[in-house]
């Protein structure tokens, strides 16, 4: 087990079993052992590999995105450019070096990454250098007074849920108790009356993203601007356990190896749109990243690369079916786009 585990162990023995959302927390952001305060690992040597790392065709179609919205909104002298979840800031580079595209679109950015973990921060700085950056560790310290234009890539699905298991009495907070010593997924009280759904079935909830969305639209809402954000997801309400860990890209249990592999759940999009809509904006349909970016651009950007770098087709090809083939990125990825009441999106 490792040390964080160990630290959990007690915990439980000495206060009961914990939520889901604790034992999330707890593996990400513990600051001594969580995964992203002490060691997040991206790219092929690492843990897992995201969009950006696959392809800067990715983060050059999102930069493109970005600087259509902007001109949209009547490309403003100055605008809040903020990536959430920013990784190793390889996006946001393709982003601006994209962006130039539309004139004077980097110049009126002024860069945000909301970010908490210092070693991805240190990661950051370097790939972006030669920008100011400006760093926040939530929605709310973003600044208040000029639009904004909201992306970010595999970021909600780190935010932290709950789980209720049906049983034949009705239903139960799922949490993470102990069991011969070990950790083990318990039935913690009730929460729920009986009904006719299945015994065995898992719903999962995250008020974290209800409550990100609500604010995220309520921001939008009170100026001008839009949001992007692209994760795994639910295009529908649907039951399930979908809480995963991943380490060294391949999956395992996910209270095997507390704070060294990272812990995800599949994204609702329906409640994420929802709780946005509540706060004010307009939210766009939800659309698969296979369908975004060939709407954006990707075979004919593909194509341009190709023409530059002919050694590099077979490559780009892979890469491509990588983001867009539905047995890869293509299908299980989706897309949400959110718009300030006044504002028309690319």
């Amino acid at each position: 087990m490792t040390r964080l585990g160990d630290r959990l162990i007690r915990r439980i023995a000495e206060a009961g079993p914990i939520s889901i959302a604790d034992y999330m927390t707890a593996c990400l952001h513990d600051p001594e052992d969580g995964y992203y305060a002490t060691r997040p690992a991206l790219g092929d040597r690492g843990d897992f590999i995201t969009a950006p790392l696959v392809s800067q065709m990715f983060g050059e179609l999102i930069g493109l995105w970005a600087a259509e919205v902007w001109r949209g909104m009547g490309a403003p002298p100055a605008f809040t450019l903020a990536e959430f979840g920013p990784g190793d800031g390889t996006m946001m580079a393709d982003m601006l070096r994209a962006g130039r595209a539309a004139p004077g679109f980097a110049e009126a950015a002024e860069v945000w990454l909301v970010e908490t973990s210092e070693p991805l921060i240190a990661l950051q700085a370097k790939a972006l250098r030669d920008r100011r950056l400006r760093w926040a560790a939530a929605l709310d310290e973003l600044p208040d007074d000029r639009p904004l234009i909201a992306v970010g890539n595999e970021f909600l699905d780190c935010l932290p849920i709950q789980q209720a298991v049906k049983t034949p009495d009705g239903w139960r907070r799922r949490c993470v108790g102990l069991g011969a010593g070990e950790l083990t997924f318990v039935e913690g009280p009730r929460i729920g009356p009986a009904d006719d759904v299945e015994p065995g079935l898992i719903l999962e909830r995250s008020l974290p993203l209800e409550a990100f969305g609500r604010a995220l639209g309520a921001r939008l809402a009170r100026g001008s601007g839009a949001a992007l954000f692209i994760d795994y997801g639910y295009p529908a309400p649907a039951y399930g356990d979908t809480l995963q860990a991943v380490r060294r890209h391949r999956r395992e249990p996910p209270l095997a190896n507390p704070g060294e592999a990272d812990l995800t759940a599949w994204v609702n999009f329906p409640d994420f749109m929802s709780a946005a809509v509540e706060g004010g904006v307009v939210a766009e349909p939800l659309e698969s990243q296979a369908d975004f970016l060939r709407r954006m651009g990707l075979r004919e950007r593909s194509r341009a690369l190709s023409r530059l770098n002919p050694l590099a087709i077979d490559r780009l090809r892979r890469q491509r079916r990588r983001l867009e083939a539905d047995s890869e990125m293509g299908r299980s990825f989706k897309v949400s786009a959110l718009r300030s009441p006044s504002l028309s999106l690319p």
